[in-house]
């Protein structure tokens, strides 16, 4: 599955397998893009992300870090 930016919740799960001992609620957007875009299933544009993208997929990894 090629995830998108609006996939967040996929992301979002595909980051805490990645990263689980991270908070996210302490991660940067710089760093969670970077991160993101580094996902071997993600295959978007970089440039198309914004702060709104990068904040939704930073609440549903919140809420599935619970």
């Amino acid at each position: 599955m090629e995830l998108k930016w609006d996939d967040s919740l996929d992301i979002a799960c595909e980051l805490l397998e990645k990263y689980p001992d991270c908070d996210p609620q302490y991660i940067r957007y710089t760093d969670l893009h970077d991160w993101i875009c580094n996902l071997k299933s993600f295959s978007d544009d970089p440039q198309k992300s914004n702060e709104k993208i990068l904040e939704a997929i930073q609440m549903c990894w919140i809420e599935e870090a619970k």
